[in-house]
């Protein structure tokens, strides 16, 4: 074997995973499996631990690095592993001086998060196996919301300075890719950091205004409660910014979304998707929950059941609740597990039931697909389309205009 790459979680981590990719190879790293984990749940852990294990059992020989947020927070966790050649932090992973001096320099290489003052660009220029590339603008994340620990792995909000977004956009283009997707921790916080009045919106209409060879614009999770006045102008008037918006809305009755300190009402999140649907027909919405969370009661519960409807979120990423060490949602009182694991049933069901009625009212219509293969592809609302047989002209990475033939309960069909 030569280099290999396992990423746990989100998008971010995706993007970065390319970027230890580049600057492992700078360093000339062979004969070893970088994991690059996530510690949003103690079970997103478990699952790394397990996948480590079985990395050191079919590859003897290689040398096993452990990076990501899980191992920025734990650590101790992944040190104390036998498996495990070299341990290195959020900041170090981004270093090719990192897979240089393995074997030379200390094991466990993990500063202090909070110490990092920028996020710079990384300039990677494409992506394994994907017809889209995923651009980081932001890292890291200043708020406190009760279950969560990321910003202990990612460290405070920061932002990439435009510029440098722009001109990875460009080569991100240049290198095939018809389709990119802003990520981040908490993307809605761009510009804070930075000189001037910059946002998100901002910084939205200018890729789309410097970057005219860009085909299509998609942003990961936000915080609608955050949503700026020039993002709501940019999905207004840029066709090119595309019609799906994933929020981070976690649950839907007030009592609890205090209770996770999160900074919007359930009101906020049908009011946003209102907001939208008005300037923009065609948007579909998904969202991020978390079923079973401390303190809930059935009536709460029932709440994020009707705002699914209410809000008319169709993509949903559900999640049990998982309490995480160092967490103030950890000590507070716990849900009994079967219930927590009941209610993500039933939260996970209605999500579907949501996408299957979706898709559903889209039969008939004429989309615009970016395909993926020659078969299949994503609409602008990111729906999937399975394609009939065509005589081979069809190419991934390149838009079509098809006729929506029929549905099932998780994908689109076209001519």
């Amino acid at each position: 074997m030569s280099l290999e790459i396992v990423t746990f979680g989100c998008r971010l981590n995706a993007y970065e995973s390319e970027a230890i990719r580049l600057r492992a190879q700078e360093a000339g790293l062979d004969n070893a499996i970088i994991f690059n984990t996530c510690g949003v749940t103690g079970e997103a852990v478990r699952q790394s631990r397990q996948a480590i294990r079985k990395a050191r059992r079919e590859n003897p020989g290689a040398k096993i690095i452990v990076t990501g947020c899980a191992a920025q927070i734990e650590q101790d966790t992944y040190a104390a592993m036998g498996e495990v050649d070299a341990v290195l932090g959020n900041a170090e992973k981004l270093s090719a001086d990192s897979y240089r001096d393995l074997g030379h320099a200390e094991r466990v290489r993990v500063n202090d998060i909070m110490s990092v003052r920028e996020t710079a660009a990384q300039f990677v220029d494409s992506f394994e196996g994907r017809t889209r590339a995923f651009l980081q603008v932001q890292n890291g994340c200043d708020h406190r919301c009760t279950f969560c620990i990321i910003p202990f792995g990612r460290g405070n909000s920061r932002s990439v300075p435009p510029a440098d977004v722009v001109s990875e956009a460009k080569r991100l283009c240049a290198h095939g890719f018809a389709e990119l997707v802003l990520t981040g921790v908490d993307m809605t916080a761009y510009g804070a950091d930075l000189a001037g009045t910059l946002q998100l919106g901002t910084l939205v209409r200018e890729i789309l205004k410097q970057v005219p060879e860009l085909q299509r614009l998609r942003l990961s999770s936000i915080d609608s409660i955050e949503a700026d006045a020039d993002l709501m102008r940019a999905i207004a008037e840029e066709e090119r910014l595309m019609p799906h918006f994933h929020l981070s809305v976690q649950a839907g009755d007030n009592m609890i979304l205090k209770r996770m300190k999160r900074r919007h009402a359930r009101e906020d999140t049908i009011a946003f998707c209102e907001a939208v649907r008005r300037i923009r027909p065609d948007a579909a919405f998904g969202a991020d929950f978390i079923a079973g969370f401390p303190t809930e009661t059935e009536a709460m519960f029932e709440n994020t059941l009707k705002l699914v409807d209410e809000a008319g979120l169709t993509a949903l990423h559900v999640f049990p609740f998982s309490p995480r060490k160092g967490t103030p949602a950890a000590r507070m009182p716990q849900l009994p597990r079967p219930i927590v694991k009941e209610r993500a049933g039933r939260l996970r069901a209605k999500g579907e039931a949501a996408m299957a009625a979706r898709l559903s009212a889209m039969v008939g219509s004429v989309q615009e697909i970016l395909l993926e293969k020659p078969d299949s592809g994503r609409t602008a609302c990111f729906a999937p389309v399975t394609l009939g047989s065509s005589d081979g002209a069809r190419q991934a990475g390149t838009t079509i205009r098809a006729h929506i033939t029929g549905a099932t309960t998780t994908h689109l069909m076209a001519a």
